[in-house]
């Protein structure tokens, strides 16, 4: 059978650019797997883990103008963008090797021997060690920071996970780029190149989470090919966690005050966090609750204002742009739904921004108008209005699992006058991993602090795939009772030569 190739597509035009690789069959997957699996010994030193990590960031970096022209080739997200996106991902590299320095990741716990406890205690030491192959599924719409280079390889090589990643198809070429560079780095710090490889073809990504040798999976992308590669981790006869990003609507709330103090600043910012990266961030604010009356009105005015200046932009592929196309034609031909700017096909290859209007009341309970709560990607929002506080509840209570959810609130509500802010604060957090203030969601800080994920179909687990903790998805706990000092592994002994953070007898040392 004859290879399928693998080719570069421009976004802006719909033409190849050029054939960059070939399909994997599934005799190269398994050698892909089996490869990185022989890598994993020679990721236990931490002090070369860390070194891998900085490395490639330097790396990268040094090949920052050819990373960010490819990735603009095939993405059309720009170099701006893509320049801070690059800065991002480089960043978070750095960030895991301080992790892998620092050592807490490894979550050292030691209860010495206790006769006096009921019942007594032994000697127990626990730590965590890396699950084995992770298997990462690159996004579409961050061709760096969530794809070859990004947290979810970054966190499992931090963890002591070799990676295999299986390209999205969007941009191939910067995927290419991307793991050369990684794999160089590889070599120059003495580890094996196969800790990370690279991967394409769809059937190619469903070998791959089924592959027996693989241990951990993660995903970034649509609730469909999510809940697939989900459905085939849980179905092997040795499931697997799989750590999928989904889809979210990423809620907005609106009290009448804070429309009262300040529709314009809100409604332009809403404009401006919609239509970032053409409306492709997963956090993206796609449902709004907005009140009635003049403020409300007032607030829409300034979106209005703000997305009719908005430039026809051009979305990932012509799939996407098909997808949003229909979906929004879907959603404006429902009953009592208005399009004060109306979004959809901008051109042969672009999309438009705008946004639809309905009575929040059609959406509190289940009915005709339950599509305007599944999100569509691209740029476009939903914004139910609201005439009684109450349908702010009866609408949440409605809404599948976030990623974010915001809440605009007046200065006298931050300052917490009356109930109201507590109160929508309450039934904002059940629905949503990252809860803001006055703020909005497009831009997901890499801090230690930070929780990227949420309940489903946000994401498939309760894990975050930023920040710091991301790295305790690829890691499982191993308890050490009753062992001698000569047999356990150095970072449980009791002189703790690497001077790691740790809890003895509950006591941090």
């Amino acid at each position: 059978m004859a290879a399928t190739p693998v080719w570069s597509v421009d976004p802006r035009t719909g033409k190849p650019r050029e054939q960059v690789a070939v399909e994997a069959t599934p005799a190269e997957v398994d050698r892909a797997v089996r490869a990185a699996h022989a890598a994993r010994s020679a990721l236990a030193d931490r002090t070369v883990r860390a070194a891998l990590l900085r490395t490639a960031a330097q790396l990268l970096d040094e090949a920052a103008g050819h990373v960010v022209e490819a990735a603009d080739a095939e993405t059309a997200l720009g170099p701006t963008r893509l320049t801070g996106e690059l800065a991002r991902t480089t960043a978070q590299l750095r960030a895991f090797a301080d992790v892998v320095d620092e050592g807490a990741f490894l979550d050292i716990r030691i209860d010495h021997e206790d006769g006096t406890k009921t019942p007594p205690w032994p000697d127990m030491r626990r730590y965590k060690i890396p699950l084995g192959v992770v298997a990462v599924y690159a996004a579409s719409n961050f061709p760096l920071a969530f794809s070859v280079p990004g947290g979810d390889t970054a966190s499992a090589l931090a963890a002591g996970c070799p990676v295999v990643v299986k390209a999205h198809p969007d941009h191939p070429a910067t995927s290419e780029l991307c793991v050369s560079v990684l794999r160089r780095a590889a070599a120059q710090v003495g580890l094996p190149e196969d800790v990370v490889i690279l991967l394409h073809g769809f059937d190619a990504g469903i070998e791959l989470v089924r592959h027996p040798l693989v241990a951990a999976a993660g995903f970034t992308g649509s609730v469909r090919g999510g809940r697939a590669l989900f459905d085939a981790a849980a179905a092997r006869p040795a499931p697997i966690p799989f750590h999928g990003e989904l889809g979210s609507l990423n809620p907005v709330v609106i009290t009448p005050a804070a429309a009262e103090e300040r529709a314009e600043q809100i409604g332009a910012g809403l404009a401006g966090s919609m239509t970032l990266g053409a409306g492709q961030f997963c956090t993206k604010p796609g449902f709004v609750l907005a009140p009635q009356g003049p403020s409300g009105d007032r607030l829409l005015k300034s979106l209005t204002a703000a997305l009719s200046d908005t430039d026809p932009g051009v979305m990932l592929d012509h799939r996407m742009r098909d997808a949003f196309v229909e979906g929004v034609r879907e959603r404006a031909g429902l009953p009592d739904t208005e399009a004060p700017v109306t979004p959809g096909a901008g051109g042969d290859h672009t999309v438009s921004a705008g946004f639809l209007t309905v009575p929040a009341r059609l959406l509190a309970a289940q009915g005709a108008h339950d599509l305007l709560l599944e999100e569509c990607f691209g740029p476009v929002t939903v914004v139910a209005r609201y005439g009684d506080p109450a349908e702010i509840g009866a609408v949440l209570s409605r809404l599948p699992g976030n990623l974010t959810a915001t809440l605009q609130l007046s200065t006298e509500e931050l300052a917490g006058d009356g109930d109201t802010g507590a109160r929508l604060l309450a039934e904002l957090t059940p629905l949503a991993g990252r809860v803001l203030v006055n703020g909005w969601p497009t831009g997901v800080a890499v801090a230690p602090a930070q929780h990227h994920g949420g309940p489903y179909p946000a994401t498939t687990s309760t894990s975050t795939s930023v920040g710091a903790t991301a790295v305790e998805r690829w890691l499982r706990p191993v308890t050490y009772q009753s062992t001698p000092q000569a047999l356990l592994p150095v970072e449980l002994r009791d002189d703790n030569p690497a001077g790691l953070p740790r809890r003895v007898n509950d006591r941090q040392e």
